[in-house]
This record gives structure tokens, C-alpha cells and sequence, in this order.
């Protein structure tokens, strides 16, 4: 294992090689890599919700690639190296589990949570941070949905959240009302900017309260909503048509029609 690691890093450094390297990877910098990453990191996740264990493997090489690259780019500049990220890495896990390898004991996991919380304000407060919100550390590089999610359970550790579904819901429909009169009024760009993101944030509360992760729900409602498209696409083939020489009446029946085969495989298949 060590020695495919070390060969790992050295491919990167001869790509990086300004005479006898790649001119694309040479060319790249953290900034113009940085997609790169995210785009890996969601692919992994496409991976493991398809259940393609064998993709999984090839997209975990991705993302261990973009460590990597930024590693090597970090130790051109002198800043640090890959042995540097696993060492850090190694130590903060041990520092954040000391009911593993030191004698804390937790009575459950919301206890351990709470002191995972405390754990890191304290290695915010020894890097000279000093925001004492309950909000504090929540990174802004996040997806935007991602970080709604943690604003509102960095919230609720001090008992400002929502008691249960229901009122998310009736949240819900205030704000889509909201909305609708929006858009009955004529509203401008900024005011529907304003009351459509507080629909998204309200979303992203009621996939919390309903234990659904919503990146993993919004992925399900693509592939879905791909599937059934598709298919309205191959009817249309089928007869010799295009969708785009259809009424949306008719496109409308095609999605009907795309909907109800879907059911009835499913039907049969339970």
C-alpha cells in the first residue's frame, strides 16, 4: 500500500514537472483545481447511489487524485506536503474521539455530538477564531442547501428549531403563498430572489425533520425525472414524431403515459 502511495505521488510530481510535465497540470492552481474537487466528491456520491461499487472504486481514485494535486501544489509553494494533510488528518481524529483513544465516556450519541461540537470551538479558539455564535465554523465554500442544513441544526442546539413536520409544512405553505402573490403582484427579480430562497431553505428543513438527506432526495427527483423524459422521447420516436413538434398537451400525455409504465414494472416487480 505504502509503495502504490509513494507511486501515486510521484506520477503527480513528474506531471507537474515544469520541463517534462503535462502544460495542463503545470498550468493549474488551487483556484482552477478547486471545481475539479467538488465535481469529484458529487461523482463519488452519484457512484454510491447507484450502488456501482466498481465505479466507487475508480471515483475514490478521483478524489484521492485531487488531494494529490493540491498537496503537490502546496509543497511546490513550500506551505506543506501529503504526508502534512495525513498527519493533521491522523490527529485530529484521535483529538475528536477521545471515548476511543483516550478515557471519555459518552452516554449516548447526542452527548457525543454536543462534545464534538465543544472540540472543535476549542481548535477554532486555539487558531485565534473568536466568534462565539452557535453558528461559528460553518464553512461558506459549502453548497448552498448543505449549509442551510447546518445553520439550522447548529440552531437547534439551542432549542431554536421547529417541533416536529408538521409546522414545516405550514411554513411551507405560508411561504409558497408568499410566493404566488409575488408573482400576482409583478414582483421584480430581487423580491422573488428573496421569497423563492425562502421556500429552498424551508425544503431543507423538512427533508431534516424527515430524517431524508435532500441532496440524496434532489438526485432521486433528477434520475427520475430523466427517466420518464427519455421515455416520453422514445414514444415520440416510435411514431415517427419529435416532443418538440408536440402541443404540451400532448407532451403532457406522453409524460402520463411515461409515468404509467413506470408503475406498472414497479407493480410487477413486488
Amino acid at each position: 500500500m505504502t509503495d502504490k502511495v509513494a507511486e501515486l505521488l510521484a506520477i503527480m510530481a513528474r506531471l507537474r514537472d515544469p520541463e517534462h510535465g503535462c502544460p495542463w497540470d503545470v498550468a493549474q492552481t488551487f483556484d482552477s483545481i478547486a471545481p475539479y474537487t467538488i465535481e469529484e466528491a458529487y461523482e463519488t456520491a452519484d457512484a454510491i447511489d447507484r450502488k456501482d461499487y466498481a465505479a466507487l472504486k475508480d471515483e475514490l481514485g478521483d478524489l484521492l487524485l485531487q488531494v494529490v494535486f493540491h498537496a503537490r501544489m502546496a509543497e511546490e509553494q513550500g506551505l506543506f506536503d501529503f504526508g502534512g494533510v495525513v498527519g493533521a488528518i491522523n490527529a485530529k481524529l484521535v483529538r475528536r474521539h477521545p471515548h476511543v483513544f483516550a478515557d471519555a465516556h459518552y452516554a449516548d450519541a447526542v452527548e457525543q455530538s454536543r462534545a464534538w461540537d465543544e472540540i472543535k470551538r476549542t481548535e477554532r479558539a486555539a487558531k485565534g477564531g473568536n466568534d462565539g455564535s452557535a453558528l461559528a465554523g460553518i464553512a461558506r465554500g459549502l453548497p448552498e442547501w448543505k449549509r442551510a442544513l447546518k445553520l439550522c441544526d447548529k440552531a437547534a442546539t439551542v432549542g431554536f428549531d421547529w417541533p416536529g413536520p408538521e409546522p414545516v409544512l405550514d411554513k411551507l405553505h405560508e411561504e409558497i403563498a408568499e410566493v404566488r402573490a409575488e408573482f400576482a403582484a409583478g414582483a421584480g427579480h430581487e423580491r422573488l430572489l428573496d421569497e423563492v430562497g425562502d421556500v429552498a431553505f424551508v425544503l431543507v428543513n423538512l427533508a431534516r425533520h424527515a430524517g431524508v438527506d435532500f441532496s440524496a432526495a434532489l438526485r432521486h427527483a433528477n434520475a427520475k425525472f430523466e427517466r420518464r423524459f427519455r421515455r416520453m422521447e422514445s414514444i415520440a420516436a416510435e411514431a415517427g414524431e419529435k416532443l418538440d413538434g408536440k402541443t404540451l398537451a400532448e407532451q403532457d400525455a406522453l409524460w402520463d403515459r411515461a409515468k404509467a409504465e413506470e408503475r406498472e414494472v414497479n407493480d410487477r416487480s413486488k
